[in-house]
């Protein structure tokens, strides 16, 4: 009984305790906050505000106050970059690295944030330079991933396909990537007219991703310039299974192969059964030169007039009014003539191809999109959006 009293009597100790505690973390903390300059809270504000100036000045500000705050003063380095006050950042993380205060532990972090001021000012060599000596240390991955970045940039592809392959992990295989690594060297080979090597090329870029798209049409391009034309055409065939919306890419092509094998008819019919089959593949345009020239104008106007009203489009009406143009009056072609002109003007403006990741949006054809920077991103058949 007596053991339970005591007890009793320790509880309200336990509690003065708690409430003692709480009151010295919080003067502790009230204390530290008072020690914290102005200047940081003011940097801390104009950066909500998006107002990078000011935050530069303000955090400059304290780290004169603070004197050797390693954190502090790589937050400030990153702010000038992004500001693209490189030379400022430059400066600043060299002057880090010649100080004696700086902590091991963060000495890899500032040249690696040196090795990106020095990208950014363009000065790339001296970049790859600090990277390369930071691949065993802790900021290995970071710099193996800012060193591909740099290899794609420089186009210089077989660092990037070796590169990558050492990035490798079970989140990301970059296998998609070293396919479009091998399929740019392998281009490069063809504009050379060094066709086997190309051609290895070609297989290692299968190896890597047996969809490689890419990997199909610079093929069917080898098999065409040997004079392999039913081997070309068994190359860009591949596309339907790999991914039939680049197919649009590979038809004039598959026609000038039946037609160098004096087959037109069939090169003719193998894309109107595409069309059929998918809808949203831009070939209405070379159907209509193509049976225009071979099954004559009204067939090529059925074709025109059936595609337009499956799937409405400006570039088709304008191919329409196009093939109607010969039934029309004088009169009715001059009006027929300026609303051509003013569909092909706004159809030029809309129809542009988009991509998938960043919705960029270009008229020319990329594999790798400029603005991210992925490949195979871009829509193959372009779209007509505002």
């Amino acid at each position: 009984m007596e053991l339970d009293l005591w007890w009793l009597l320790l509880f309200p100790a336990f509690f003065g305790l708690g409430w003692l505690a709480a009151r010295v973390d919080m003067r502790t903390v009230l204390k530290q906050a008072k020690s914290v300059p102005t200047a940081f809270f003011r940097g801390v504000d104009a950066l909500v505000e998006d107002k990078t100036d000011i935050a530069a000045q303000a955090l400059a500000e304290v780290s004169r106050q603070q004197g050797s705050a390693p954190e502090l003063q790589l937050t400030l380095g990153k702010l000038y970059r992004k500001r693209g006050e490189n030379d400022r950042a430059i400066r600043l993380h060299q002057r880090m690295l010649e100080s004696s205060d700086l902590p091991t532990e963060n000495r890899e972090r500032v040249r690696f944030e040196l090795a990106q001021d020095f990208r950014k000012a363009g000065l790339v060599d001296r970049a790859e330079e600090i990277l390369l000596q930071l691949l065993d240390g802790n900021m290995g991955l970071a710099a193996r991933q800012q060193l591909l970045d740099i290899y794609q940039q420089d186009r210089d592809w077989t660092k990037a396909i070796e590169t990558a392959k050492e990035l490798r992990s079970d989140a990301h295989s970059f296998q998609h990537e070293v396919a479009q690594f091998y399929c740019e060297l392998a281009q490069g080979e063809v504009y050379r007219s060094n066709l086997p090597l190309a051609r290895e090329h070609v297989a290692a870029a299968f190896s890597a991703n047996r969809k490689c798209v890419r990997a199909s049409l610079i093929l069917g391009d080898i098999e065409f310039a040997e004079g392999h034309f039913e081997a070309a055409i068994a190359a860009w065939q591949n596309i339907e299974k790999q991914n039939f919306n680049y197919l649009s890419m590979a038809a004039e092509r598959l026609f000038d192969a039946y037609e160098k094998l004096e087959k037109p008819l069939e090169g003719i019919a193998l894309l109107r059964g595409y069309q059929k089959t998918f809808p949203q593949l831009e070939l209405t345009d070379l159907l209509y030169q193509k049976l225009a020239t071979y099954e004559g104008e009204h067939e090529a106007l059925l074709a025109v007039r059936e595609t337009v009203h499956a799937r409405p489009s400006l570039m088709g009406v304008y191919r329409l009014l196009e093939a109607q143009m010969e039934d029309l009056s004088p009169e009715g072609r001059l009006d027929t003539e300026m609303t051509r002109a003013l569909i092909q003007k706004h159809a030029l403006r809309l129809t542009v191809h988009r991509c998938k990741c960043c919705n960029f949006r270009s008229r020319a054809f990329f594999w790798h999109c400029p603005a991210c920077g992925e490949w195979e991103s871009f829509t193959p058949n372009r779209s007509e959006t505002h």
